[in-house]
């Protein structure tokens, strides 16, 4: 049986493969199909996803955009709307020349541009030297769509607490 690495650019592959391919798990790949209508794999029988060489490129090019370059799913949404999915596809196919500039960057990913606000509620102590706490940018880009998935779990969860309004 041939393997990802093997087949030709045209074959379609499973999510299992396009995982193991963009080092992505299998379940970011289904999230990102809730948030990025654009992505839509072949479903065949039983619910198995098959990408075609056109989803494998966007999947590339979303990831890029996360990962790589940093930006929230919120900024990856805008770039899809707003530039199109043929443009997310070429980043996918390795054209760098397309990537926006930090500017627009800066305003696609909020958190990186705005400096945070010191807390004022927080008592200081004596600082230790802090080891080195640096992430790469894979990492940086987990956790920013970990944290994407738990703001979008507090509101479920904020808006699943409001009482019913009962009518008069």
């Amino acid at each position: 049986m041939l393997g990802a690495a093997e087949k030709s650019r045209d074959a379609f592959r499973t999510i299992s493969e396009v995982a193991v391919e963009l080092e992505v798990p299998q379940h970011v790949l289904r999230f990102w199909e809730s948030k990025f209508p654009q992505l839509k794999p072949l479903k065949r029988g039983g619910g198995r996803r098959y990408y075609r060489p056109d989803d494998l490129d966007l999947v590339r090019g979303i990831r890029s955009l996360l990962y790589s370059e940093g930006l929230t799913i919120k900024g990856v949404q805008k770039i899809l709307r707003e530039q199109g999915q043929r443009y997310v596809m070429e980043l996918g196919r390795g054209a760098t020349t397309l990537i926006p500039p930090r500017a627009v960057r800066a305003e696609l990913n909020p958190r990186a541009a705005a400096p945070a606000a010191p807390p004022t509620n927080v008592h200081h102590f004596p600082r230790e030297p802090e080891p080195n706490l640096r992430m790469s940018e894979d990492e940086r880009a987990h956790f920013s769509t970990l944290l994407d998935e738990l703001l979008d779990l507090k509101s479920r969860l904020t808006a699943a607490r409001r009482p019913p309004r009962l009518s008069p």
